[in-house]
């Protein structure tokens, strides 16, 4: 059995078997594609987790750094990746990721893609 499945947004769900679910489905979607923005989304979703002062200084580092590349002529994808990874990990080493919620991964995604 072949599924082709084109373009899609929104709270996707694939499951093998049944699906219930309880009190509604909700998610957030970020569609923006210019990176300056996204770094701004980024930077008010990061402040909003109230991170202990010496992680959120280490963020705040990776974060300026993944600005100096976004805003370079030719920023290099590779370099925009170790970044937002780092972000993630200083992130998930706090325990903040639990708290974060949908927006955050909306705009770390947007970001990969």
């Amino acid at each position: 059995m072949t599924f082709n499945i084109g373009s899609q947004q929104g709270n996707i769900n694939n499951v093998a078997g049944n699906q219930t679910i309880h009190g509604g489905q909700h998610g957030d979607f970020t569609a923006v594609t210019d990176p300056q923005a996204l770094l701004g989304q980024l930077r008010a979703e990061l402040d909003r987790l109230g991170l202990p002062p010496q992680v959120a200084s280490q963020v705040n580092g990776e974060v300026a750094s993944l600005g100096t590349e976004l805003g370079s002529p030719s920023p290099d994808r590779p370099t925009v990746a170790q970044r937002l990874l780092q972000i993630i990990r200083l992130v998930t080493t706090a325990g903040a990721v639990v708290t974060a919620g949908g927006s955050l991964a909306g705009v770390l995604s947007s970001f990969a893609a």
